[in-house]
């Protein structure tokens, strides 16, 4: 199998609050292949998001691929993984207001599948019509919706 092309998002029901997960894998072409969510009751868009990455990251593993293109609508995953990450981890885990970096316990697994796997981040724009995104926002709007009945 060539790259697997990941779609990632995650969101809650006010931040914090009722939240979900999801992301789908593609093969190189347009075909699913495998896509997952979940949610948590009280949590925040942050941790959502995070958890959208790691999971796709898990499923990467598992897939046996050589890498992945992984798109986001989330400039904080994408800026924190790419960018800001080094800094935090040289600074013990403080922000650049020295205040510690929130969620670290995630950023930390993520690093670290990050750090095995071959994966190029990429941004896009949340709810501008890109299809795999819109689905995933379906999936995590699904997700919260478990838990607002």
């Amino acid at each position: 199998m060539d790259k697997v092309t990941f779609y990632t998002d995650g969101g809650c029901s006010g931040n914090p609050g009722p939240g979900g997960w999801a992301f789908v894998g593609l093969d190189g072409g347009d075909r699913m292949i495998i896509s997952s969510s979940g949610g948590e009751e009280q949590t925040t868009n942050n941790r959502m998001e995070l958890r959208a990455v790691i999971s796709a990251l898990e499923a990467l593993k598992t897939l046996g691929a050589p890498g992945a293109v992984l798109y986001t609508d989330s400039q904080y995953v994408k800026n924190g993984i790419t960018v800001w990450i080094s800094n935090w981890k040289r600074n013990g885990w403080r922000n650049a207001q020295k205040q510690p970096v929130k969620n670290r316990e995630l950023w930390e697994e993520l690093d670290c599948l990050a750090s095995a796997l071959k994966v190029d981040f990429v941004w896009v724009k949340g709810h501008a019509g890109i299809k795999y995104n819109e689905i995933c926002d379906s999936m995590v709007r699904a997700e919260m919706e478990k838990f607002l009945r």
